[in-house]
C-alpha cells in the first residue's frame, strides 16, 4: 500500500506531465486563470483520462483530494 503523501509533483507525474517545480509554475501560468464556473476536471487542457482522474480523485475524497484542491486554488489566481 502506498502511504506516501501527494505532492504537486507527484500529482503531475500522475498526470503525465512534467513535474519538477519550473515545469508546474509554468504550468499554472500558462493556464491560469480558470473561469470560476468551470471545475478543475472540466477544462480543456485535460485529456480525457487526466479529467477522469481528477474527478474521481474529488468525488471519491481519496489521497489525492488535497493536492487536487491545491492544483485547483493554484489556477484560480
Amino acid at each position: 500500500m502506498d502511504t506516501s503523501k501527494h505532492t504537486l509533483s507527484t500529482l503531475f507525474e500522475q498526470l503525465g506531465l512534467a513535474s519538477d517545480a519550473k515545469s508546474i509554475e509554468d504550468f499554472v501560468a500558462r493556464y491560469s486563470p480558470l473561469p470560476s464556473e468551470v471545475a478543475i476536471q472540466d477544462a480543456p487542457i485535460w485529456s480525457e483520462s487526466q479529467s477522469h482522474f481528477l474527478e474521481e480523485g474529488l468525488e471519491e475524497d481519496s489521497d489525492w483530494a488535497e493536492v487536487i484542491d491545491e492544483l485547483d486554488a493554484m489556477m484560480r489566481h
